[in-house]
């Protein structure tokens, strides 16, 4: 067997793991929440396209090969590409074409899903046993975030019979972030974070550059605001670089079925930004959601029972 590079060795103690897994969904909360006007301001996949660039410039000295880590098997090759398209392009467009075609809280609700699709994926495909806790953190997290999501104010269902389709397209995205959290932990075990981080960005700007080219045909760059630009290069670094080598890290240390339940800091970030920022407000609802929400993290991140001693 290959040994793995002196990188991808090292590892974060648990707490510190836990911090990272909630920081990176906390920011992934919190430009979701920004990045609203950008979609308003640039074509979807022009935006996803510059997103990815962006990225790729921000890290290019992280897609050079360590000399402690041996060469990349077809296998984890694979990985990589799986990773990328899974997380990156195929989430972005069944979330939100998805999103377009039903209604806010159906699409909350079937979000909720994504810390028990990331551990029945993690017991099918990477043999983690699950212990009752963390089913019950999960569970904390599932009805914390179904509970906010029926408390918002826009529930008005889209028109036609859409919403069917809607309904399945934000469930194959729950099914692409289960997989982004599993491919994730099986690739944390032959690369750096830092490495993965660069080449699923550079694999998602290949697969989205043809529809960014098209996008970007006859559009006029100046009409978009100097604010826009600035807030495009916060969301392009948070996105591809920030958050994704963040949640590679954390992921190292712990097991990716109590690393979904941390999915739960998204909404809770993204409510907090809309009320600091965009002038949103909170009801009595969703303020007892975020409390099952952080229960479960709370539940998912105290340490276990020490095992008693061998006797000799």
């Amino acid at each position: 067997m290959t040994p793995p590079s002196q990188d991808s060795a090292r590892a974060a103690p648990p707490w510190l793991a836990y911090l990272l897994l909630a920081a990176s969904m906390s920011l992934v909360g919190s430009y979701v929440a920004l990045s609203k006007p950008l979609v308003l301001a640039l074509p979807v996949m022009l935006l996803a396209w510059l997103r990815f660039g962006i990225g790729a410039l921000a890290m290019p000295h992280w897609l050079i090969k360590p000399a402690s880590e041996p060469p990349i098997s077809r296998s984890t090759k694979g990985l990589l590409f799986l990773e990328s398209f899974l997380g990156n392009f195929m989430f972005t467009i069944c979330m939100l074409y998805g999103v377009s075609m039903t209604t806010a809280v159906s699409a909350g609700i079937i979000m909720a899903t994504i810390p028990t699709a990331v551990a029945l994926l993690s017991w099918l495909f990477l043999r983690e046993r699950i212990g009752l806790r963390v089913w019950a953190a999960i569970a904390l997290a599932v009805i914390g975030i179904s509970l906010f999501s029926m408390a918002k104010s826009d529930a008005s269902a889209p028109a036609g019979d859409n919403a069917l389709w809607g309904n399945l397209l934000v469930f194959a995205a729950v099914l692409c972030e289960a997989s982004y959290a599993v491919i994730g932990k099986k690739l944390t075990g032959a690369l750096s974070p830092k490495r993965i981080t660069a080449l699923i960005n550079l694999w998602g700007f290949a697969m989205m550059t043809p529809f960014g080219l098209y996008a970007a045909w006859g559009f006029h760059f100046s009409s978009v605001p100097a604010a826009m630009w600035l807030l495009l290069l916060f969301y392009a670094l948070a996105a591809s670089v920030w958050t994704v080598w963040l949640w590679m890290t954390g992921l190292k240390t712990i097991a990716a079925s109590r690393a979904g339940v941390f999915t739960v800091m998204l909404p809770i970030s993204a409510a907090l930004v809309g009320v600091l920022f965009l002038g949103e407000q909170l009801n009595a609802m969703q303020l007892f959601a975020f409390a099952l929400c952080l229960a479960g993290v709370l539940l998912a991140t105290l340490p276990g029972r020490a095992k008693p001693a061998a006797l000799h």
